[in-house]
């Protein structure tokens, strides 16, 4: 939710003009990372959760990407798009360990 939150305050200082366009790209992508991740623990079972991770790990790449390109075409500076996507690294790894910790659990199981 932290990216979430983040890309939001970004967001606010964008040109009403990019609304339904970098903003509503960049907003949708960083709520879907939390949303799939919550989706996916309601899930019965933990394939469905692997599952449902790896689409929260896509949606944090489309995020990345467009955190790059709103720093690149100057829609946000260079200081405020690095926390953020820090931010993105980070949760990547935590994705990237739990899945693996999931599919270890179910390997030994």
């Amino acid at each position: 939710m932290s990216v979430a939150e983040s890309t939001y305050r970004l967001t606010t200082r964008f040109p009403k003009d990019e609304l339904y366009g970098m903003t509503s790209q960049i907003r949708r992508s960083a709520v879907s990372i939390a949303a799939n991740i919550a989706e996916g623990h309601g899930r019965e079972n933990s394939g469905s959760f692997v599952q449902f991770l790896r689409v929260a790990q896509g949606s944090l790449k489309e995020l990345e990407t467009h955190l790059v390109l709103a720093g690149r075409v100057n829609l946000a500076s260079t200081s405020d798009v690095e926390p953020i996507l820090t931010q993105c690294d980070e949760l990547g790894k935590m994705l990237r360990s739990l899945i693996r910790s999931i599919q270890r659990r179910n390997a030994d199981g």
